[in-house]
């Protein structure tokens, strides 16, 4: 029988797509919650295994040459999840390459884009003392509003973003891209990805993995400590 792998996750988009690739692939796991609003992603054991900080992290006990491993950075953990269970990494050689771009795509542009999104738009303002930054404010939402175009586009031609297959790469896009209200986006300009959203949000793993510890969340618009921890500032 296959060992559970601990996972390392607090309630994020980051932390979603481990969760909701590991209820897919229906690989037994342990949830190990990363606190980050209480710096938890700051102790010596977790920085072992996660030396940048961040969770989500996964330890699997049966790793490729029967050993642990230990692997960091969510896009990475998508790819050998997909090795290791042998699906969602595209059904075809070309699906397979498309799932290796639209992967990247989410790791170097969506994610960092939508996050700085999320943070001048929704956290900054909320704190002591606000930093309401209309530059900043405007460029991140109307880059975070180019790639959903982008990614409208890609969703014209496919059912799934990177063919006519589930993968890793919409486990990646979703979590990020179904907060795009508080990326004060809109979807009546793209259909495709209204369409998008609603498919994968229908399939009950996405639901489950979606949910793991989602009353942990806290709200970091008035959770000052959390702010403090996060962005560096003073509680």
């Amino acid at each position: 029988m296959t060992n559970p792998i601990d996972l390392y996750y607090w309630p994020t988009p980051n932390g979603w797509k481990i969760s909701i690739a590991l209820e897919e692939m229906d690989l037994p796991y342990k949830t190990h919650l990363v606190n980050i609003g209480a710096g938890d992603q700051f102790k010596p054991d977790f920085l072992k295994i996660a030396p940048n900080n961040r969770m989500p992290a996964i330890v699997d006990p049966d790793g490729p040459d029967g050993a642990p491993i230990s692997i960091f950075e969510s896009g990475a953990i998508l790819q050998y999840l997909a090795a290791k269970s042998g699906r969602f990494a595209g059904e075809t050689a070309r699906e397979k390459v498309a799932v290796t771009e639209w992967l990247m795509w989410q790791m170097g542009g969506l994610g960092p884009m939508a996050g700085q999104a999320h943070h001048f738009l929704k956290y900054a303002p909320a704190m002591d003392p606000p930093h309401d930054l209309p530059y900043a404010k405007d460029r991140y939402r109307a880059e975070t509003g180019r790639l959903y175009k982008v990614l409208d586009t890609q969703l014209a031609k496919n059912e799934y973003v990177a063919g006519n297959s589930f993968s890793i790469a919409d486990m990646a896009i979703w979590p990020w891209a179904s907060l795009w209200e508080g990326q004060q986006q809109t979807l009546d300009d793209k259909p495709n990805m209204a369409r998008w959203l609603d498919t994968v949000a229908a399939r009950p793993a996405v639901q489950k993995g979606r949910a793991l510890a989602e009353d942990a969340r806290s709200n970091l618009q008035t959770d000052k400590n959390a702010q403090s921890l996060l962005f560096k500032t003073k509680a």
